[in-house]
């Protein structure tokens, strides 16, 4: 049994990656404590896992008391922690903003609870942000008491899904047993076509004053010499832009083409669930601009699972192969 603790939870997609990548195999996972303070996204993480023990606001555990007290013995975190004040998108203060110190709040509970081994996820830009001293830092203090091997970056779109989706992944082992190995490309062909659905309603179709705008910004960005504007796919292309929070406002980073001289839709809620690797049995409880927002902040579920089974080979030495998840 390895039971987990999911932290930053959002709607589940490191849980169900881990689950996933165990279902076939004799060591069972067990999640014993969630942590995530949007209602919404609380609201669908229930919806399709039960009512877990849930932990709210975590920067309330203060002291090590506190932190015994409320979190169970457990053997691995799982934390996509806040990317914000990281993301190139965002203001990039880092530490100086709030929710850049949530990653010292998980270094407290790994420092105190002592688990055999963590998974962080957080954006690309986290590399380079203040000149590569930020990682440095979240790494110089995780090496303290664990193994931390280099950092891994993944593209969703190197495992099965059809997405441009580049994030960096940290682990790290309370006992180092060898080389830590993260994942290869599994050089799967993609096509944007496998996660459209087939009947689509036309309230998804942008309005000809969106397109309009969509178009004349394009061309002024290029005027400009950038490449920002909306991107079109077909069935036919091999992936999507990244899908991100923001999908909801105008769709431009992932329009879908319905052929010459119409105008484009966007995705359906269904279709991002898709494109982040979540079956379609996943439900979506909440309305259709809260499942973009919680979407384009998940993780991919198939760069989860196939990072989970490369650290159960690395806990489990006894198991001798890992059967093929499905």
């Amino acid at each position: 049994m390895i039971k987990i603790i999911d932290l930053y939870c959002g709607i589940g997609g490191m849980r169900l990656g881990f689950e996933q990548a165990t279902k076939n195999l004799k060591t069972p996972t067990k999640c014993i404590l969630s942590s995530e303070i949007d209602k919404f996204c609380i609201q669908t993480y229930i919806s399709n896992f039960g009512v877990s023990n849930f932990f709210g606001d975590l920067t309330k555990l203060n002291s090590k008391k506190e932190i015994l007290k409320i979190i169970p013995d457990f053997d691995l975190l799982l934390a996509g922690f806040p990317c914000q004040p990281f993301s190139r998108a965002g203001k990039k203060k880092g530490f100086d903003d709030k929710r850049g110190n949530h990653f010292f709040i998980i270094n407290k509970i790994l420092k105190v609870k002592k688990p055999k081994a963590f998974l962080l996820e957080n954006v690309k830009f986290l590399k380079s942000h203040d000149n590569g001293r930020t990682l440095n830092e979240m790494l110089r203090n995780l090496r303290k008491n664990y193994y931390v091997p280099d950092p891994a970056f993944l593209n969703s779109k190197d495992f099965g899904l059809p997405q441009n989706r580049d994030r960096i992944f940290i682990v790290g082992f309370l006992k180092k047993n060898e080389v830590f190995e993260f994942p290869k490309p599994t050089q799967k062909t993609t096509s944007v076509g496998r996660i459209l659905e087939k009947y689509v309603s036309n309230s998804y179709v942008i309005s000809d004053r969106l397109w309009s705008g969509h178009k004349k910004r394009k061309i002024r960005h290029k005027k400009n010499g950038n490449g920002f504007g909306f991107s079109i796919v077909d069935k036919n292309n091999h992936y999507t832009n990244t899908l991100s929070a923001r999908y909801h406002k105008d769709g431009g980073e992932i329009l879908i083409s319905r052929g010459k001289k119409k105008n484009p839709r966007m995705l359906t809620e269904r279709e991002c669930a898709r494109l982040q690797g979540f079956p379609d049995s996943f439900k979506i409880p909440v309305s259709r601009v809260r499942a973009y927002q919680q979407f384009g902040n998940s993780v991919s579920v198939n760069v989860i699972k196939v990072i989970a089974k490369n650290i159960i080979r690395y806990l489990d030495k006894r198991i001798v192969s890992i059967k093929k998840v499905s």
